[in-house]
């Protein structure tokens, strides 16, 4: 049973007998007690003559996925297998970070009928989101009271990255198509395949020439080559403690799913193979053998439950995961912040060496506001912030000279640059058959 602000108004209705008593000079406080008599009748009489909320068919309609900051629609349907007519209200218990909207929505359903009530949900937090159970109330027919009922019909919705950076897909999809097709290696590199012959034009590279296809013909003739396929991409996220790090309006980690997600639809659409590796001091996800279409919402799916842990990540566990993803990788991009000379000493001494045919790129979501800051000298705290940016700013290109001279490509940029710089190594790859 519940009461509503219809019984607090009517219960205080009952002081304007008593203030009219007393100013006749009559004792006003026997009306009391039988005002309040009165109004716990009704109120009995009202929840009575509700409609039963426990005669009620309860179940849910929606979807199981949906991106972060995306509006989902999703709905609770109600059927009334009593013989009244149920006006109240009913509420889908999601929890805050779902952002659902209505928080109650009123519900009238006459006996024998189905009602569907839509919610809208805005989730702000990455994960399983839950709904353990639906509550409906019954207004009697006064509006002073009611009856309500707890229904035990369970949701779960799965909230995905948001992937902003898909609207950079299209342009590097049209170059990779052009490096595939349209225009041919004129290198041949160590990721390349034989195309095609065609005829020389000047300007060509004469290591190209095929000189055996030259003699059979009258013209001088050029063997083509263009970007292998088949090749293995293996992405490793760093979940430690540094990816809890606020970058911009998110932490690194974000920003590094976001890099991720780009690079491995691109490369699949460039029929390379991808693995995924979540670490900090075990495998807290991992995609593999997942190729083609169904690689962006496995890689999705796979990233949606994992959070920073504030560890040191176990450098020697993650690069032998890689080993056990697949022995012969062609590319391996380490998404992790490794900007402290001091933190960055586990890292480095487990850094492999890339042997032959393997690049390894080390990529980092880094602060835009340091080279700002390190400019700032207005003030005295100015001046100590600009102190600090510039030393993070010294050990960082430090750290990446320690990722170069092991025979790796360091890569930083801000969360935004980031995805895009990295796909773009990728294609630049490509062009020049390192992969």
């Amino acid at each position: 049973m519940f009461f509503t602000a219809r019984l607090v108004l009517l219960t205080g209705l009952g002081v304007v007998p008593i203030v009219l008593l007393g100013t006749l000079g009559t004792s006003p406080w026997f009306v009391l007690p039988a005002w309040l008599l009165f109004v716990a009748v009704l109120v009995v009489l009202d929840v009575l003559r509700a409609a039963n909320p426990r005669r009620l068919e309860v179940t849910r309609r929606g979807p199981e996925r949906a991106r972060r900051f995306e509006a989902t629609e999703t709905a609770v349907i109600a059927r009334n297998l009593g013989e009244r007519q149920l006006r109240g209200s009913l509420r889908d218990a999601w929890q805050p970070t779902a952002g659902a909207r209505p928080s109650r929505a009123s519900l009238e359903l006459p006996p024998g009928e189905a009602r569907a009530v839509s919610f809208t949900l805005l989730p702000r937090r990455r994960g399983e989101l839950r709904s353990e159970f639906v509550m409906v109330r019954s207004f009697g027919p006064l509006g002073l009271a009611g009856r309500q009922a707890k229904h035990e019909v369970a949701g779960r919705l799965t909230v995905l990255p948001e992937f902003h950076s898909r609207k950079h897909l299209p342009s590097r999809l049209a170059r990779l198509r052009e490096l595939d097709g349209n225009t041919s290696v004129q290198v041949r590199g160590q990721g390349t395949e034989f195309d095609s012959l065609r005829e020389y034009v000047r300007g060509d590279d004469v290591r190209s020439i095929d000189w055996r296809a030259t003699a059979r013909s009258t013209t001088t003739m050029l063997r083509t080559w263009r970007p292998e396929r088949d090749r293995h991409v293996v992405i490793l996220v760093d979940t430690g403690r540094t990816a809890a790090a606020r970058v911009g309006d998110a932490t690194r980690l974000d920003a590094s799913l976001e890099a991720a997600l780009l690079l491995g639809a691109l490369a699949s659409q460039g029929g390379d193979h991808v693995h995924l590796l979540m670490v900090d001091r075990s495998v807290r996800a991992r995609v593999t053998g997942v190729d083609g279409a169904p690689l962006l919402a496995a890689m999705s799916a796979a990233m949606a439950p994992v959070f920073p842990r504030l560890v040191d990540t176990d450098w020697s566990a993650a690069f032998a995961a890689i080993r056990s993803v697949t022995t012969r990788p062609s590319l391996i991009v380490v998404l992790t912040a490794q900007d402290s000379l001091e933190g960055a000493r586990g890292f480095l001494s487990a850094l492999p060496q890339p042997n032959r045919g393997t690049t390894m790129l080390v990529a980092a979501a880094s602060d835009g506001n340091l080279e700002r800051l390190s400019r700032d000298s207005e003030t005295r705290e100015a001046i100590y912030l600009a102190a600090a940016a510039e030393r993070t700013l010294a050990e960082a290109a430090q750290v990446a000279e320690a990722v170069q001279r092991a025979g790796g490509e360091a890569l930083s940029a801000d969360p935004e640059q980031l995805p895009q710089k990295i796909a773009d190594r990728y294609l630049a790859l490509k062009a020049a058959g390192r992969l």
